[in-house]
C-alpha cells in the first residue's frame, strides 16, 4: 500500500503547478496541413457558429458548478437540444419530449428520450471502433466501474497543439497515473457553447494515442469536446486506444475553471446492454 499512498501526495504536490494553466496560442487552433488525414470521409467545410445554447427558459453557459460548498464539481454537460454534434455544424435536436402531459390533460407527465449513444458527455465502449470486442458483447454494460471511479489526474495540455506524442511527453505523467482528464484549446474556446461541431477542435493524434498506450499506465482518457480524437485522426487514434478492451474514454467534458492537479473521479454511464456508448454522469469530489 505504501507505493499508491506516495505517488498520491506526489501528485497532490507536485502537480498542480507543473501542470498551470498555459497561455492559448490564439483563438484558433492551427492547421495540420502536412498531416496526413484519415477523416472517415470526405474533406469538409469547417465553418460554424458562434451563437450560445439554450434550452427551456434556462441558459446554458461555461461556469464551475460546485455542491456541496465547493467540494463537489460536476463535469457534465447538460444534455439539451442545441448542443453541438459531431459533423460540421450539426446541433442537437429534441432529446426529452413530453408522451404524455399533465397539462394537456393527462394525469401525470411522462418524458421520452430520444438521442444517440455517443452525444453530450458520454463513454465509449471497446466495441465502437473494434467489431470483434463488440462481437464478444464488451458493450457498456461491461465496463469496469473501478476503471471509472479512483483518483484522476486533471492536466493542461500545450495550447499550440493537437495531443500528439511530443505533446503527451512533455505533461510528464508518472507512472501509476490511471486515470487523466485532458484540457485542450477546446475549454478555451468554447466549443460546446457554439452551436454546430467544430472540426477544428483538438484532440489526440494516433501518434499521441500510440504514445499514451505504450508509456503510461492510463486506463481512462478524457477530453473536453466531442472526440478523444483530433479530426484528422478520427478513426486511427481511436482504433489504438480500443484495440485493448481495458481502456475506457470519456468525451464532452465540461472543464471550465477547474483547478488542475488531482481528484476523486466518478463516472456512471447507463445499463445499456448491446450499446457502444452511453450518456454518462461524472464528477470530481475534492
Amino acid at each position: 500500500m505504501a507505493a499508491p499512498v506516495a505517488l498520491t501526495i506526489f501528485l497532490l504536490i507536485l502537480l498542480p503547478a507543473h501542470h498551470a494553466l498555459a497561455t492559448a496560442a490564439g483563438d484558433a487552433h492551427p492547421g495540420y496541413a502536412d498531416t496526413e488525414t484519415d477523416t472517415c470521409g470526405p474533406a469538409l467545410d469547417l465553418g460554424g457558429s458562434s451563437s450560445s445554447a439554450g434550452a427551456a427558459g434556462r441558459r446554458y453557459g461555461p461556469g464551475l458548478e460546485e455542491y456541496g460548498g465547493g467540494r463537489i464539481v460536476d463535469i457534465t454537460h447538460a444534455f439539451r437540444p442545441g448542443m453541438p454534434a459531431y459533423a460540421p455544424g450539426a446541433t442537437v435536436g429534441p432529446i426529452v419530449r413530453l408522451k404524455e402531459s399533465m397539462e394537456n390533460g393527462s394525469d401525470y407527465n411522462l418524458s421520452e428520450l430520444s438521442m444517440e449513444c455517443h452525444i453530450g458527455t458520454h463513454v465509449d465502449a471497446p466495441g465502437h471502433f473494434n467489431q470483434a470486442h463488440f462481437a464478444a458483447g464488451l458493450d457498456v454494460d461491461t465496463l469496469d466501474l473501478e476503471v471509472l471511479n479512483g483518483p484522476a489526474l486533471l492536466v493542461d495540455v500545450p495550447r499550440h497543439t493537437n495531443i500528439t506524442a511530443e505533446a503527451m511527453e512533455s505533461l510528464n505523467i508518472p507512472k501509476g497515473v490511471r486515470r487523466v482528464l485532458f484540457r485542450t484549446l477546446n475549454t478555451d474556446r468554447g466549443l460546446m457553447w457554439k452551436e454546430g461541431g467544430d472540426m477544428s477542435y483538438v484532440g489526440f493524434t494516433e501518434d499521441g494515442a500510440q504514445w499514451l498506450v505504450d508509456n503510461t499506465d492510463i486506463k481512462l482518457v478524457g477530453l473536453d469536446y466531442l472526440s478523444i480524437a483530433s479530426f484528422d485522426h478520427a478513426c486511427s487514434a481511436h482504433v489504438v486506444f480500443l484495440k485493448n478492451a481495458d481502456i475506457i474514454l470519456v468525451e464532452h467534458l465540461k472543464l471550465e475553471y477547474v483547478e488542475t492537479g488531482l481528484y476523486m473521479l466518478h463516472c456512471l454511464p447507463l445499463r445499456l446492454v448491446g450499446s457502444d456508448g452511453s450518456p454518462i454522469r461524472c464528477i470530481l469530489i475534492k
